[in-house]
């Protein structure tokens, strides 16, 4: 693996399980110093911990990236204490499996906030220090679901249509700043997202990828030419989705339960 991150300064969000601290992991190991956000201060500090043998700059920040009034301020405490941002990975996302008639506005409101107002939010904080620089790096983990849409997921899927929508016009509006953008798009990992707590139970029963594959797969595609990376590689998915809309979400909607039909 080339280690393109020594001594770069990386802020993660969601970095507590999952995806997130599995990158800081990897990350850290590559001499990286890495800044930790996410909502459990104890998970949180068992990655801090395992992160500073070989990073030991490395810090963290307790905090509910759902309170968007607070993310501004903990975009700008990392910068200070981390002397600078190099690069900023939001990955931090929350499902919300429920059948869309079942949905109740504060709930995707809430979805929303997380998973696309705080990579919004944070983004717009760095955005001015990182073109002052010269130099930077946006990173938004999205989702295969950023792409085609999931059955009973319609509150996940729009925030994650709108992260890619929203890296792909930044993408063009930085283009030759020195500022790059990257767009990850995971497939099935083995996260805790799929035990959600005020979820439905999942219909996929398919097979998922490790996160610490997926992480490795990130971290891959970050120091990579191009835009967009699926990882694993589920492009072929997506390409089939957009050749026939029609066909696709018959074909989906075929997999709700009988009484839904």
């Amino acid at each position: 693996m080339a280690y393109w991150a020594a001594g770069k300064r990386v802020l993660i969000t969601g970095a507590s399980s999952g995806l997130g601290a599995a990158m800081a992991r990897q990350l850290a190991a590559q001499k990286a110093v890495v800044g930790l956000i996410a909502r459990r201060p104890n998970r949180l500090a068992e990655v801090l911990t395992d992160c500073r043998p070989t990073s030991p700059n490395s810090a963290m920040w307790a905090g509910d990236l759902a309170d968007t009034s607070a993310v501004d301020v903990l975009a700008l405490q990392a910068w200070n204490v981390l002397c600078g941002i190099d690069v900023l990975i939001n990955n931090a996302a929350i499902p919300k499996r429920r059948v869309v008639t079942e949905l109740d506005p504060d709930e995707v409101e809430h979805v929303m906030r997380v998973n696309f107002f705080a990579p919004m939010r944070l983004t717009l904080a760095l955005l001015p220090r990182m073109l002052a620089r010269g130099t930077g790096m946006i990173v938004n983990v999205s989702s295969v679901g950023g792409r085609l849409g999931i059955i009973h997921e319609t509150a996940y899927c729009a925030s994650k249509f709108a992260l890619c929508g929203w890296s792909e016009a930044m993408a063009v509006d930085l283009y030759g700043t020195g500022i790059s953008v990257k767009l990850i798009e995971p497939g099935p990992v083995d996260t805790e997202i799929w035990d959600h707590p005020g979820s439905e139970e999942p219909l996929y029963q398919g097979p998922k990828v490790a996160a610490d594959a997926v992480a490795a797969g990130i971290i891959a595609a970050l120091g990579s030419n191009g835009f967009e990376h699926y990882v694993p590689d589920m492009k072929a998915v997506i390409d089939a989705k957009n050749a026939d809309p029609d066909t696709f979400i018959a074909g989906v909607a075929a997999m709700a339960p009988i009484g839904e039909k």
